[in-house]
């Protein structure tokens, strides 16, 4: 799913910023929702750009996280305020295209070589683990650890 927005003539991922408390993936469903009309699942954590200085983000440095979702419809209905068109793009021809950013190109890459190599080899998981500050936990996303590296406790 592509989307162009009003000013930047552009194929790009639906996005767009966290609500205070939000976390990453529910960030991510809800801003594909609202701009697309499509209903998704939150699948992993795929890449994260950094940039300083960048003139949308208050004065900021910025941070651009790119989720893998698993939608659960497909009729698009596009938020016509923030959005000039949306479309499902086979990501071979998102990859061919002139009229994208490098940013979107390269995660179309990396989205063609999970489905050829498995999601595995480029997922980074999300995993709930206890602050140590009592009854706080926090969000940790890593590549997935193999189950003996889950329970080991000691290097043998």
């Amino acid at each position: 799913m592509v989307i162009q927005r009003m000013l930047k003539n552009m194929w790009k991922f639906p996005g767009g910023l966290s609500e205070p408390g939000e976390d990453i993936g529910d960030t991510a469903v809800r801003e594909v929702f609202e701009e697309t009309g499509i209903k998704s699942e939150f699948r992993s954590l795929l890449s994260i750009r950094q940039q300083h200085t960048n003139p949308g983000a208050f004065g900021k440095s910025d941070m651009y996280i790119i989720c893998r979702l698993k939608p659960y419809s497909f009729t698009i209905n596009f938020c016509q305020h923030e959005c000039l068109r949306c479309e499902w793009m086979d990501l071979h021809d998102l990859v061919k295209t002139e009229n994208t950013t490098p940013i979107t190109s390269r995660v179309a890459r990396l989205l063609l070589y999970g489905y050829r190599e498995g999601f595995d080899k480029i997922d980074f998981t999300v995993e709930e683990l206890p602050a140590v500050y009592t009854g706080l936990f926090y969000k940790l996303y890593h590549k997935e650890l193999p189950e003996n590296y889950r329970t080991m406790i000691g290097m043998d």
